[in-house]
């Protein structure tokens, strides 16, 4: 089983940049695609960014994000990252990592693909 701990939230002011980490314990997070979802007050958890198992793979992003955010990884270091710029208050959320399910599971925008998420990390965007 592997556990993620996502890490690098904060508070920071419209037109801002964080970066989220996502800590993965085990030997098996490098076969396996990854995610990044948010759920903001009052809404439901939804999709971000996702990527396959290898650095190079292809990467998948909501429209809100796209040219904004962008995910990576590391797996010699067993790390998934979000790199967030021009970050708006509607960005304003609590970030999850999430591993999908299986590895014959591609990177997907479908939350149920994933099983094993992160406590997540909370991110505060200010006008």
């Amino acid at each position: 089983q592997v556990q993620l701990v996502e890490s690098g939230g904060g508070q920071v002011q419209a037109g801002g940049s964080l970066r989220l980490s996502c800590a993965a314990s085990g030997r098996t997070f490098s076969n396996y695609a990854m995610g990044w979802f948010r759920q903001g007050p009052g809404k439901e958890r939804e999709f971000v960014a996702a990527m396959g198992w290898w650095s190079g793979s292809s990467t998948y992003y909501a429209d809100s994000v796209k040219g904004r955010f962008t995910i990576s990884r590391d797996n010699a270091k067993n790390t998934l990252y979000l790199q967030m710029n021009s970050l708006q208050p509607e960005d304003t959320a609590l970030y999850y990592c999430a591993k999908t399910r299986s590895v014959a599971i591609a990177a997907n925008t479908d939350p149920r693909k994933y099983d094993s998420w992160g406590q997540g990390t909370q991110v505060t965007v200010s006008s």
